[in-house]
């Protein structure tokens, strides 16, 4: 007869996603799927209210211009890391 081996479980920690609320703090680049672009994405989301995902993992609801605002470096890293990887890509997410 084999024995059972008994393993703890594992908990997967509850994550909320918390919208920004407020005047953001700096402007972020926004994940897009083939074919779409981040500016009428961010357009979308500002006319209906739905909220979006940066490249860093922040959700949030645009509410304001972004050029107005310092580029958030989490995003600039993981925006430049994909492109030393994948020819073609501007130096910069808006061109």
């Amino acid at each position: 007869m084999s024995q059972v081996q008994t393993m703890p479980g594992q908990t997967i920690p509850d994550t909320e996603e918390v919208l920004e609320t407020g005047e953001p703090a700096m402007a972020h680049i926004v994940k897009t799927e083939p074919g779409e672009t981040a500016a009428a994405k961010v357009l979308e989301a500002r006319i209906y209210g739905t909220p979006i995902e940066a490249l860093c993992g922040h959700v949030w609801v645009p509410s304001r211009d972004p050029k107005q605002l310092p580029l958030c470096q989490k995003c600039k890293d993981v925006y430049d890391m994909y492109k030393s990887f994948n020819g073609g890509l501007n130096d910069h997410p808006d061109e």
